[in-house]
């Protein structure tokens, strides 16, 4: 037992000397090769794996990216053609010709025309068979004369009782309605104007009075338009 503990010392097994020139650098490859690996593929692990919550709060977000650039402008549109302009050769121009210069009023070499002395049957100042001259528009109307002093009131032709509202008539109204009744020359009633109303009674003293008619006031002859101041009494029986 004491002859194997210690007959590796005595007489070791392995002897330096014994390996081959090529066994150490061949070992510092291999160990190389192996941490390399170690230290190498967990490096490639972690950008393959997904990264975790905790360490995306310390990671930068990356840039947007950049935004598209504007469009080109629109070509600009052809400016449309003049539209063309139809000259008229008979016009008068706008513009004087360089040519020919403005008259002075003093030009005497110009041909006289003979004039006659007028054609046989012909009119002095007038034009040989010319229409006459139109008649002259007829006088207007002479104004209404009111009645008074030497013009008298007109006797009254017909008389129109006039009708009772029954709405008046209900509420028992009564009373005179005065009105200025213009008489035309004819003596009907052109007009008329209420001086004194009375509301429920009024239209009906109109439509009464429009109806009346008196004979003609003459001046000078001539029948002629009045105003005349006329009553309408109504009662009730």
């Amino acid at each position: 037992m004491q002859r194997h503990m210690f007959g590796d010392i005595v007489d070791p097994s392995v002897k330096v000397g014994s390996k081959q020139w090529y066994t150490i650098p061949l070992s510092i490859v291999v160990h190389t090769v192996v941490i390399g690996a170690i230290v190498i593929i967990p490096l490639m692990a972690a950008d393959i794996l997904p990264v975790p919550p905790t360490m995306m709060a310390f990671v930068a977000a990356p840039p947007p990216p950049p935004p598209p650039p504007p469009p080109p402008p629109p070509p600009a549109a052809e400016a449309p053609p003049p539209p063309e302009v139809d000259v008229n050769p008979a016009a008068a121009p706008l513009e004087a010709p360089e040519e020919i210069a403005p008259e002075t009023g003093l030009e005497t070499d110009f041909e006289r025309a003979s004039v006659s002395s007028g054609i046989p049957g012909g009119i002095i100042g007038g034009v040989s068979g010319g229409l006459p001259p139109p008649p002259p528009p007829p006088p207007p109307p002479p104004a209404p004369i009111r009645v008074g002093g030497n013009i008298k009131p007109p006797t009254k032709l017909r008389d129109v009782r006039p009708r009772y509202p029954s709405i008046a008539q209900s509420a028992r109204v009564t009373g005179v309605v005065i009105l200025e009744a213009t008489i035309g020359p004819d003596g009907k009633v052109q007009d008329t104007r209420v001086l004194r109303s009375i509301p429920l009674l009024d239209q009906a003293a109109i439509d009464a009075v429009r109806q009346w008619e008196y004979s003609p006031t003459l001046l000078n002859g001539t029948p002629v338009p009045i105003i005349m101041t006329v009553t309408v009494q109504f009662t009730l029986s």
